[in-house]
């Protein structure tokens, strides 16, 4: 008699058990290497510790994930996405994202309003691509306190920017030539006047550390997080914020639609937004926090790039309507390649 009501106690614990164990974990689509290593060690560590749910990753390439979500649609593979500000945008243009609720998400109420995107994509933090350069390699009279500097041609041959995305020297030529984003054409003849000064276009992050550790282009259009990366690794790079500003970069969070575990992907993302998450982010990659308040070192928040205070939001940053980037991509990619990467 002991035996059947011990074996039906654990027929009922299986039965029990069962559903709860498979939905017991979130699944978040990221980026590979060092960007899911900063996930899992600042945030996937506390939410777990936290709900005792497992975080598990699908990794890919920003545009390859896009893609594959498209295909998806309506069963995502993931409940969270993790993209840039742009592209978050044609992720909610194709309906592949959940409405938001920020009340579900006490700490969204310390974002900064930049890092507000849209309805379905918030920020999880910030860098810049701005200018990072060699001093031992440059002429010591540039100090590039103005993205005008790029233009001197004493730095003819010397110069490097990414292939994959000219939106921050296509925004800067047009705001030096007294437009904008938005009427960019106004700094296209501004842009031609830089092609002398270029050496290489570069490829990935990878790319473009090796072209500058090596002094092959001792000045480039950089990721301010790689610059923050190559100093660690010895790399005597200067990393400056011109007088204009940086051109701003923001990585996002959202939840699919169809996720099965909403409630758990809005404590995931309410994780995120802590303030001493935020600071273990800056600390650990030099990201600036999305919210105010965060807890970052004085050595870290002092870093060209990082930002901690609403007027450095304000003054600091060129931001590219995000909505306006997502649609012109595909034209300042075409125009780039044609007229600056073509020999």
């Amino acid at each position: 008699m002991n035996g059947k009501i011990v074996a039906l106690g654990l027929v009922l614990a299986a039965f029990v058990a069962g559903p709860a164990s498979a939905a017991e974990k979130l699944v978040v689509s990221t980026w590979g290497g060092s960007f899911r290593d900063l996930i899992a060690e600042a945030i996937a560590s506390k939410f777990t510790k936290d709900t005792g749910v497992e975080v598990e990753y699908i990794t890919g390439g920003t545009i390859d994930r896009l893609n594959k979500a498209k295909l998806a649609k309506g069963s995502p593979e993931s409940d969270i996405t993790f993209t840039t500000a742009h592209v978050g945008w044609l992720y909610a243009n194709d309906d592949l994202f959940e409405t938001l609720d920020l009340s579900k998400m006490p700490n969204a109420s310390k974002l900064v309003p930049q890092a507000k995107l849209s309805p379905y994509h918030i920020g999880a933090w910030a860098y810049v691509y701005t200018i990072g350069y060699r001093p031992d390699l440059t002429p010591k009279n540039i100090n590039f306190s103005s993205w005008a500097d790029l233009w001197n041609p004493e730095l003819k041959g010397m110069l490097a920017a990414p292939d994959f995305d000219p939106s921050h020297i296509i925004a800067v030529s047009a705001l030096l030539a007294g437009g904008s984003p938005a009427d960019w054409q106004k700094g296209e003849q501004k842009l031609l006047a830089l092609k002398p000064n270029f050496k290489a276009f570069y490829t990935n992050d990878a790319n473009s550390q090796q072209l500058i550790a090596t002094g092959e282009t001792p000045v480039q259009i950089m990721l301010s997080m790689n610059a923050y990366y190559m100093i660690a690794q010895g790399v005597p790079i200067k990393l400056v914020i011109p007088k204009e500003g940086g051109v701003l970069g923001i990585d996002t969070m959202a939840i699919m639609k169809g996720s099965k575990n909403r409630e758990l992907a809005e404590k995931f993302i309410n994780t995120a937004l802590d303030p001493e998450v935020q600071g273990k982010i800056a600390e650990l990659k030099k990201g600036s926090p999305t919210v105010l308040g965060a807890k970052v070192s004085p050595e870290t928040a002092k870093l060209p790039g990082v930002f901690t205070t609403a007027e450095q939001w304000d003054k600091e940053t060129i931001i590219i309507d995000h909505k306006l980037r997502a649609e012109k991509t595909a034209e300042w990619r075409k125009w780039f390649s044609e007229n600056m990467i073509a020999k």
